[in-house]
């Protein structure tokens, strides 16, 4: 069995050593950075499965450092910052992070996330149909297997969680799933009211499916109900 490789970027030597400490107990490896760049080479040069990131680094800061491995590569990523209001939490999934942990931070609920991730990405990356494609209108193909989307002879660029989202909509075309069923299910997590972490993904999802421009919505809000994916 493959050991699962976890890079962790933080400009503090302590938090970053302790967030190693609890990974290393649970099994995974670990690949260290001090620095923005750093995090960025490290991606470049070991296969990572997921990324802890802080926020605030020298040379690059964690939104450029998503920037970059989003260029690439699809990996979870979690932020792990000590920017905590609301709008610093919806800007960094809206930058492409899968998750988002305030410092100070519970060190076992960071494992527990870190895991849920994991989880979630075996699970989505095999298909119930035997890893044949998800074709829908609109031009959408999706493999489930590579976690690749294709649109119009195109390949998007999708975070996990978008990838999720969509696998899970395009699946089952013209059914509404709530926010509340969309969190539990790609998430993993028990939803809460007032979470909007679908409805930032759902937007950012869309942008990149071209929506923002194109007429013929793939993904359509039912008012008080929830998504549909209609290609």
């Amino acid at each position: 069995m493959k050991t699962v490789t976890i890079l962790i970027a933080d400009d503090d030597a302590e938090i970053a050593d302790l967030v190693e400490l609890h990974m290393v107990k649970e099994g995974y490896r670990c690949i260290k950075a001090l620095d923005g760049q750093s995090a960025v080479d490290a991606v470049s040069k070991h296969r990572i499965d997921l990324a802890i990131l802080d926020i605030m680094m020298p040379k690059l800061d964690g939104y450029e450092v998503t920037r970059r491995i989003r260029d690439k590569h699809h990996m979870p990523i979690i932020f792990l910052s000590a920017k905590s209001s609301d709008f610093d939490k919806i800007s960094g999934l809206v930058q492409g992070a899968d998750d988002y942990m305030t410092k100070p931070f519970n060190p076992m609920e960071l494992v527990a996330r870190v895991n849920a991730q994991l989880r979630r990405l075996l699970q989505f990356g095999r298909s119930d149909a035997g890893g044949k494609p998800v074709v829908g209108a609109g031009g959408v193909v999706i493999h489930p297997d590579e976690r690749r989307v294709i649109i119009d002879g195109q390949p998007v660029a999708l975070t996990p969680k978008e990838f999720d989202i969509l696998h899970l909509l395009a699946s089952h075309p013209k059914k509404v799933f709530s926010s509340e069923h969309i969190f539990r299910q790609v998430w993993g997590e028990e939803y809460f009211d007032g979470n909007n972490t679908v409805m930032v993904h759902i937007r950012t999802l869309r942008k990149k499916l071209g929506e923002d421009t194109n007429k013929n919505k793939l993904i359509k809000t039912i008012w008080g109900v929830g998504y549909s994916f209609h290609g």
